[in-house]
């Protein structure tokens, strides 16, 4: 597996060097369309253009700021790289916060594994998910990484360390923003006691990922393979169409589904309650 980053990872003295490996599986099952012309099926290709010389290779883009209107300041890579300073090279945590202080809203989606470089720096590594795991602690740390400096937080998970991209609070809308589209509404304590009763009922012990399967990438493999083959293509069964009934009643019909009565209360045909005998 190839790392996608190396330094270090600090706490104030301690530095340990390690790497940073994609957590997400590359593939993943995902299905990727091809654009193609309408009339003729070839496939659409995307050429980058001078408006002088025509298509240029990509060897011959550069980057550049434009600071006055046609005006580029024009960016070398080896600029950028001396511009680094050794911290700039280090995952840098300069906080620790409860897990629950962070709001997903703020998750850029991108999560990466940390990997001790063994077994120079395993010992500090080691010592210090442990120390994060015994305080239920996270790390909150900032990391040049993809040409840009990062906020990022920190995680144990088992014995492994995680980094995860976290956006800056200017990049995140405030939820006060969305308070407009939603009004306020009122609701019995009648109601609002059923939807505690559905939510505890709904609850799982453990939550198991490995029982959420992607059906609509399935279906679509299946479309694919069924039109290479030549098949007809047979529409899903169709499935129990959404009725939209009053909450109170939505709340009672869901909880009957998820609440069963014990079998030693059920009452048999004679009228007798299942498991005590007829006194």
């Amino acid at each position: 597996m190839r790392s996608s980053w190396k330094g270090y990872l600090k706490l104030s003295l301690v530095s340990v060097p390690v790497q940073a490996f994609n957590a997400q599986a590359t593939g993943g099952g995902e299905i990727h369309f091809n654009q193609l012309h309408a009339t003729c099926h070839s496939r659409i290709k995307y050429q980058k253009v001078c408006p002088i010389h025509g298509e240029v290779t990509k060897d011959e883009i550069v980057s550049g700021y434009e600071y006055a209107k046609g005006q580029y300041a024009i960016r070398e890579p080896d600029e950028v790289d001396q511009l680094l300073t050794e911290n700039d090279r280090a995952i840098t945590i300069e906080e620790f916060v409860s897990p629950n202080t962070i709001d997903p809203v703020y998750f850029d989606g991108r999560t990466y594994y940390l990997a001790p470089e063994a077994p120079l720096g395993a010992k500090s590594y080691a010592v210090l998910c442990a120390a994060m795991v015994e305080r239920k602690r996270y790390g909150i740390a900032r990391v040049v990484f993809s040409g840009k400096e990062q906020l990022v937080m920190i995680r144990p998970v088992d014995r492994i360390l995680t980094m995860s991209m976290l956006n800056y609070g200017a990049q995140v809308r405030e939820p006060e923003l969305m308070k407009d589209q939603v009004p306020e509404a009122t609701y019995s304590a009648k109601e609002l006691q059923l939807a505690e009763m559905l939510v505890d009922a709904s609850t799982s012990k453990r939550f198991n990922f490995s029982k959420y399967e992607d059906l609509y990438t399935k279906r679509l493999t299946e479309l694919i393979e069924a039109k290479v083959a030549g098949r007809e293509v047979v529409a899903p069964p169709e499935t129990e169409e959404i009725s939209v009934i009053n909450l109170m009643d939505a709340l009672k019909q869901s909880l009957s589904k998820k609440t069963k009565p014990p079998k030693k209360m059920a009452e048999s045909s004679s009228g007798r309650v299942k498991g005590k005998k007829k006194a």
